[in-house]
């Protein structure tokens, strides 16, 4: 669906699903949801069902680049040789069968594939080698290799002192006048520290400080750690600094108007007691939060290279929640002229 996927949940950060798991997946949906609570991140899999068409090229261009083509493997694109989306979500809570999301990127009705806990130690790349550099952290009173394995294997925890430069190492932390009386094991072990802080240059600056204590306090070959790549965490310099400018969003008097008739999310609507003919937003909790979401998503310019450039003088219509949002587009600005209620969302299903 052109236009129709919103993008990574950066961009509409205030963005709620529920998602519900399908009896006919399992007979207890509850039970393949136990222990997925102690996790805040969850990785969703999902179709991109509204694709249109099943032709895909390998070239695309991505609104935030302008015009420029890139290979459809080094972006998000939705139009791809198997549909397949992957977005990390805020997990707010599990009621039985169904979870309850934020920070997420679907349109209403995306069928998921699959759900799995989002675990830093394993997904992210700062933290793992964080992680590895804390673990090869010499103990003079652990001896073992596999205690060390289980002492610290259950709890996991990133101290950002311990990162070593130069200077501490030669200046303050590591005096090696100091060490006359400290365990050879430990003088070895400061040997080698040094002796890494000299090919420092050969590791990226956000990876200087990694993997600088060895193994062996552990009992383990020193060239596990020396011998291992130092590498940092790079992207595309376009994701961070596109070469189109954000936009300042503004409302008329009108859609302001509009947007204050909407009832926040868990309010009773026209269809229940009170009798009110008002529309209520299904997932967003007030007015303000909603117009956060609008502007986030103006601001980063969703329209395509074709109607940037060919329909400028087009309407823009979207939807988030449970309200029909109509715009247009100056130069550097986007402008809200309607907001209406439309149809209640559907929840999402597995």
């Amino acid at each position: 669906m052109k236009n129709g996927t919103p993008r990574q949940p950066t961009v509409c950060g205030p963005s709620r699903a529920e998602l519900r798991i399908q009896q006919n997946i399992f007979n207890n949906p509850q039970h393949a949801l136990l222990g997925l609570q102690h996790f805040s991140y969850v990785w969703i899999i999902f179709l991109f069902h509204k694709n249109g068409q099943l032709s895909c090229k390998a070239k695309v261009k991505p609104p935030r680049l302008n015009g420029q083509r890139v290979g459809v493997y080094s972006t998000r694109s939705p139009h791809r040789p198997n549909a397949l989306g992957l977005t990390l979500a805020r997990l707010d809570k599990i009621e039985r069968d169904t979870l309850y999301l934020s920070d997420i990127d679907m349109i209403a009705g995306t069928p998921v594939l699959d759900i799995k806990p989002y675990i830093p130690d394993y997904d992210c790349p700062d933290i793992r080698m964080s992680l590895e550099s804390q673990q090869t952290d010499s103990d003079p009173n652990i001896g073992d290799p596999d205690e060390e394995t289980d002492a610290t294997g259950s709890v996991t925890r990133i101290n950002a002192e311990v990162l070593l430069t130069k200077d501490c190492c030669e200046k303050e932390t590591f005096p090696l006048s100091t060490q006359v009386s400290a365990p050879k094991h430990l003088q070895n072990v400061l040997k080698e520290v040094e002796a890494f802080v000299t090919h420092i240059d050969t590791c990226q600056p956000s990876c200087e400080s990694k993997n600088q204590v060895s193994d062996s306090a552990k009992s383990k070959p020193a060239a596990l750690s020396t011998e291992r790549p130092c590498y940092g965490v790079e992207a595309a310099r376009w994701i961070r600094q596109p070469p189109i400018a954000s936009l300042d969003v503004r409302f008329t008097p009108r859609a302001e108007s509009q947007l204050a008739e909407f009832l926040p999310a868990g309010s009773v609507s026209s269809t229940g007691a009170s009798g009110s003919d008002r529309a209520g937003f299904q997932f967003l909790r007030s007015t303000d939060e909603a117009a956060s979401a609008i502007r986030g998503i103006l601001s980063a310019d969703p329209r395509s290279v074709y109607r940037r450039t060919r329909c400028k003088d087009r309407l823009f219509f979207f939807t988030l929640d449970t309200a029909d949002v109509t715009c247009w587009f100056g130069e550097d600005f986007a402008e809200v002229l309607q907001v209406r209620p439309t149809l209640l969302s559907v929840p999402l299903n597995i």
